[in-house]
């Protein structure tokens, strides 16, 4: 654009993320020849999944996980690991030759009142459409008193955790009893003591692996966070509001008795610190000498620089669209439209919603 500097580019649409979801934005921006980029913080298509705990599977079989455009390959009945959808989403970018900027992190994005402007270490962007694609939660959340505990005992995110060998020999004790608390804590509970703090939100009622839960089970759980329990349905839309207030999703692989079986020990939930050491509601003083965090995460948008959030700090939208932000869109937060909206098999229904929305309020940007 005349009188911008040297270093500022204009493209029409900037994707900011690129995992899963940013990538299928991709696809469907390619599918309908808009000019656009994608900006991914990670160093390589993938990381995001390649930096999670060694032994971690999904939960849909190899079936549900390809994207728009391209099935995943291999058996697909196999519960695939991280590293493989790693991999799948690599071939994915190259297959649809989709333009990805990586190792480039978003510091800013605001309005000058024409145009987005994209700031991503010392790159400069302007454009007439911004999609967020990424989830609510980026920052791991770990309790106010966490610093209080002794320094002797070694503490991590469950976001930092990749396997036992990282810990300090001794007890360790897993605090949160979500998805993540139960797969770390089964696979520690082979390793040493190890105590897992919190109740699940809820359990899915049957075994994913066995052929009738993989075909019938999966299949079943599958309809009803994608189709049934959606913003389309008066089930849904009822739903909804209690779904997103409470904290954690159901378990799916790990049931609690396992963690039993396994030698854990189930304990109360952990409600501050006595003596540099983790004490319970109940009054209980674990002496261990690690604590994972499984507490999940907390939103990382302070970069967007729009008033796009309520007085709570989550994204204003309707399916995605930002009504007061013309242009401005977001893609892969939970419940957008679906309970698995931020999963891969709802995203894709939410990005096919974005990218036809942002065709049709500029028809320019769509080839013939």
């Amino acid at each position: 654009m005349v009188g911008q500097p040297a270093d500022t580019r204009y493209i029409d649409t900037v994707v900011i993320g690129g995992g899963q979801t940013g990538l299928t934005i991709g696809h469907e921006l390619r599918q309908r020849g808009c000019d656009f980029v994608i900006l991914d913080a990670n160093e390589r298509i993938g990381d995001a999944w390649r930096n999670r705990w060694d032994s971690l599977l999904l939960f849909t079989p190899a079936r549900y996980n390809g994207l728009p455009g391209l099935a995943f390959p291999g058996k697909p009945d196999e519960f695939i690991g991280k590293d493989d959808l790693a991999a799948y989403l690599e071939l994915y970018a190259e297959a649809h030759d989709l333009p990805v900027m990586s190792g480039t992190r978003v510091t800013r994005v605001s309005h000058d009142g024409a145009e987005y402007l994209v700031e991503a270490d010392g790159l400069q962007l302007r454009s007439a459409n911004v999609i967020v694609a990424m989830a609510n939660y980026q920052a791991p959340k770990v309790p106010d008193f966490a610093p209080d505990i002794d320094p002797r005992i070694f503490q991590m995110h469950s976001n930092s955790y990749r396997r036992p060998s990282q810990l300090n020999d001794g007890p360790a004790l897993v605090v949160g009893l979500g998805n993540s608390g139960a797969d770390i804590g089964l696979e520690l509970a082979s390793t040493r003591t190890t105590y897992v703090s919190g109740r699940p939100n809820a359990v899915i009622p049957f075994r994913i692996e066995p052929w009738l839960g993989r075909n019938v089970g999966v299949r079943l759980v599958r309809w009803l966070a994608v189709r049934l329990l959606s913003t389309a349905t008066p089930i849904g839309r009822k739903a909804r509001p209690k779904i997103m207030s409470q904290s954690g999703a159901p378990l799916v692989r790990v049931k609690p008795r396992d963690l039993v079986a396994a030698g854990a020990r189930r304990v109360e939930r952990v409600t501050g610190v006595f003596d540099g050491k983790p004490q319970l509601a109940d009054g209980t003083v674990l002496d261990v000498a690690n604590i994972i965090w499984c507490t999940g995460f907390k939103p990382g948008f302070d970069w967007i620089d729009l008033p796009v959030f309520d007085d709570e700090g989550r994204p204003t939208h309707e399916r995605g669209i930002v009504a007061g932000q013309p242009g401005f869109y977001f893609c892969g937060l939970f419940f957008q439209h679906s309970l698995w909206s931020e999963t891969l098999s709802g995203m894709p229904i939410d990005a096919v919603h974005v990218v036809d929305h942002l065709v049709i309020e500029r028809p320019a940007l769509a080839t013939t």
